[in-house]
C-alpha cells in the first residue's frame, strides 16, 4: 500500500484529467486522500496482512469520495475477510483477490465491458489464477492482463457511473478507476517481486 500511495500521488494528475473527460474531475484527488489515511495506519498494530487489508479498506471508505472509496474500500475488505491467517502464497493470494474482485463487481453493479475498474481486475485475476508460476510471476501476469483491461477500455461506451451519462462521447477516454486500478496491481506486483 505504500507503493500504491507513491503511484497515486505520481499519477494524480493523470487520474484527475481522466475523470475530467468523462467524470467529476476528482478521482485523482480522491484517491490522493485515501491512500493517505491508509499511510497513517499503523502497521505494527495489524498483526497479520488480513487485518491491514480490511483496516486499509476502512480508511478508503471512510475518506474518499465517490464510488472510488466504497469500491477499492469493499475490494481490499473483501480481500481482507479472505485471506486468513496463514502464510501468504499464489493460490492464498488469488482466492483473496477473488472474494474481493467479486464484492467490488457486487457492490458496483457491472459488468466487464461496462468501462468501469472491473475490465482490469477480472482478466489481473483470471491471468493470475491461469500462471503456474510463483506469487511473483502470477503478478506480472496480472499486471499485463490489466494493462492491457485499462487500454480496452479506452473504445468502450460506459455504462456504468457518471461517464455512462456521456454516452457515446464517453468513448475514446481511458476509464479513471481502470487506470487507478493498474497501479494498485503494479504495486503488488512490485512488491511481490515480479
Amino acid at each position: 500500500m505504500a507503493a500504491f500511495k507513491e503511484k497515486i500521488d505520481a499519477n494524480s494528475a493523470e487520474l484527475t484529467d481522466l475523470d475530467r473527460q468523462i467524470g467529476d474531475a476528482d478521482h485523482g484527488s480522491n484517491m490522493v486522500r485515501g491512500v493517505a489515511a491508509v499511510a497513517e495506519l499503523d502497521l505494527e498494530s495489524m498483526g497479520d496482512p488480513a487485518t491491514y487489508l480490511k483496516k486499509s479498506g476502512m480508511a478508503l471508505v471512510s475518506k474518499v469520495g465517490g464510488a472510488s472509496g466504497p469500491l477499492y474500500g469493499t475490494l481490499l475488505m473483501k480481500m481482507g475477510g479472505a485471506l486468513g491467517d496463514g502464510e501468504l502464497t499464489k493460490d492464498s493470494f488469488f482466492t483473496a483477490l477473488r472474494a474481493g474482485v467479486e464484492g467490488l463487481q457486487a457492490r458496483g453493479k457491472a459488468e466487464v465491458g461496462d468501462k468501469t475498474m472491473l475490465d482490469v481486475w477480472f482478466p489481473a485475476l483470471e491471468a493470475g489464477e491461469a500462471s503456474d508460476g510463483s506469487l511473483a510471476e502470477a503478478l506480472a501476469a496480472a499486471l499485463e492482463a490489466a494493462e492491457q483491461g485499462a487500454e480496452d477500455t479506452i473504445p468502450m461506451i460506459a455504462r456504468k457511473g457518471r461517464a455512462s451519462y456521456l454516452g457515446e462521447r464517453s468513448r475514446g477516454v481511458k476509464d479513471p478507476g481502470s487506470a487507478s486500478s493498474v497501479l494498485l496491481i503494479e504495486a503488488a506486483a512490485e512488491a511481490f517481486g515480479a
